[in-house]
């Protein structure tokens, strides 16, 4: 078994607790969903936010989901790069698999998907 990273992105309406829960509980149901993965095969789970973001710690969602206490989680802040998309929640999920490198989704929802984009440009196609 092989430990793997997920990468999600969301972007958040306001910078409120109720919209940065909401937000992060979608993000993880939906990396959880496409992927088939089992809470017991979480390894760890890494959020971060732009800096307009604060008004509650992302990580606080999987406890409202009562996802149990033993995962490891950790919050920060991405760089502030100028231009960079303002209210966008970021998660890497590093899940225990035997799934291929090339068969994890990562999931970009609302505006986040032009980051995906964005990375199919540079990368020539592969995401």
């Amino acid at each position: 078994m092989r430990c793997r990273g997920i990468r999600g992105a969301i972007t958040v309406p306001d910078n409120d607790r109720e919209d940065i829960m909401t937000a992060t509980k979608t993000l993880l149901k939906e990396i959880l969903r496409a992927n088939e993965i089992e809470i017991d095969d979480i390894a760890a789970i890494f959020f971060s936010t732009t800096p307009d973001l604060n008004a509650e710690f992302p990580a606080a969602a999987t406890r409202e989901l009562g996802w149990p206490q033993h995962i490891a989680l950790l919050c920060g802040h991405e760089m502030n790069v100028p231009g960079a998309l303002p209210h966008c929640l970021r998660i890497l999920m590093l899940i225990n698999t035997e799934k291929k490198a090339e068969e994890i989704a990562h999931i970009y929802l609302g505006e986040a998907k032009k980051l995906k984009e964005a990375k199919l440009e540079v990368s020539g196609g592969k995401a």
